[in-house]
């Protein structure tokens, strides 16, 4: 394992610091028998000019993750950003339900890619940070959607806190055909890619693939 790698590993009995408040991640850090406890942080994530949708949520994720860091000395922090992108737009949160609708129009019919930029870093006292930062992109295709089905899904789900208005997880047959990579990471966590090499912390096998209905 390479020099600084066994620092980004788990200890036995150490438990990760979540730098976020999303259930969904909970859930998966849980699902995958991962200890934790939550601390959220607050980052701006308006994007800036010119920025790409990889470097956007690698940014975020950096920046939730050291800005806990920075008051939890030694403790291994875990930071990560979810956005939706197609044709060079990135797809965020939506402000509200025109907002969500549109996102769902544009997506409709076509393969999108979901990316969630992940950081973990441990900042030891009185030495430099040790981390590591990276994207995992999956991508999704979506089912034709008329109006209609877009207000049958919106009666099931909260589409204003989920990136791109849709969550898998949530009736995600009724608009998505096909993904083609990590679910987890559509989710919004790509649990399986946490602790690659470590022998304790490791994560179990994420959610099954996604095989609609």
């Amino acid at each position: 394992m390479a020099e600084g790698a066994t620092e980004l590993c788990l200890a036995p009995g150490e438990e990760l610091i979540l730098a976020s408040g999303s259930p969904r991640r909970r859930q998966l850090l849980a699902a995958a028998g991962i200890r934790f406890f939550c601390q959220s942080a607050d980052v701006d994530e308006a994007s800036l000019p010119g920025e790409t949708a990889a470097e956007l949520v690698q940014r975020l994720a950096a920046s939730k993750a050291r800005q806990i860091a920075a008051g939890c000395p030694g403790r291994l922090v875990l930071g990560a950003d979810t956005v939706v992108a197609l044709d060079g737009v990135i797809y965020g949160k939506p402000a509200d339900l025109a907002a969500a609708r549109a996102m769902l129009l544009a997506l409709s019919g076509r393969s999108h890619q979901v990316l969630t930029g992940v950081c973990l870093v441990r900042q030891p006292a009185g030495r430099r940070e040790v981390s590591r930062i990276w994207v995992c992109t999956t991508s999704v295709a979506f089912r034709t959607l008329a109006s209609d089905d877009i207000e049958a899904y919106f009666r099931l789900v909260d589409p204003l806190d989920k990136a791109g208005a849709y969550g898998i997880q949530e009736h995600g047959d009724m608009i998505v055909a096909r993904v083609d990579g990590l679910l987890s990471n559509v989710i919004g966590l790509p649990v399986e890619e946490l602790f690659p090499g470590c022998q304790s912390g490791a994560a179990r096998p994420g959610p099954a693939a996604w095989t609609g209905r």
